[in-house]
């Protein structure tokens, strides 16, 4: 019995729809929405852009110090060390670990790591 690609399409939205009634799904959700809803936060990350703004620009014209990285990881460490932000931070790698497991599920059987590197023709 041959499956068609629609087929295969429908079990994919199905897939993903079981996949967002997860419990990680939903935390990551909530934490994600609480960093968004959060005005500390959203200024930490603005500060973090920021600075790494400056530091690429820096970089490029040859001109970044130690000053630049230092800045750019204190802020950095800052903002992850916020509540909201350790939180979202937790979620979103329970969600990639349980999205692992769900590409090698379906990897398996294939012998194809969809999510690595399924494309081109050639891998060593």
């Amino acid at each position: 019995m041959s499956t068609t690609v629609s087929q295969l399409e429908a079990l994919g939205r199905e897939l993903g729809e079981a996949i967002a009634e997860t419990q990680a799904y939903e935390r990551f959700e909530a934490a994600k929405d609480a960093v968004e809803n959060d005005d500390a936060a959203q200024e930490k990350i603005a500060e973090v852009e920021r600075l790494r703004d400056e530091f690429v620009a820096a970089r490029d014209t040859g001109e970044a110090t130690q000053e630049h990285i230092a800045k750019l990881q204190q802020a950095q460490n800052e903002l992850h060390s916020m509540d909201v932000m350790e939180e979202y931070l937790n979620a979103q790698e329970a969600l990639q670990g349980q999205l692992e497991e769900i590409n090698r599920a379906i990897s398996e059987p294939l012998a194809v790591d969809f999510g690595g590197e399924a494309g081109g023709c050639c891998h060593d």
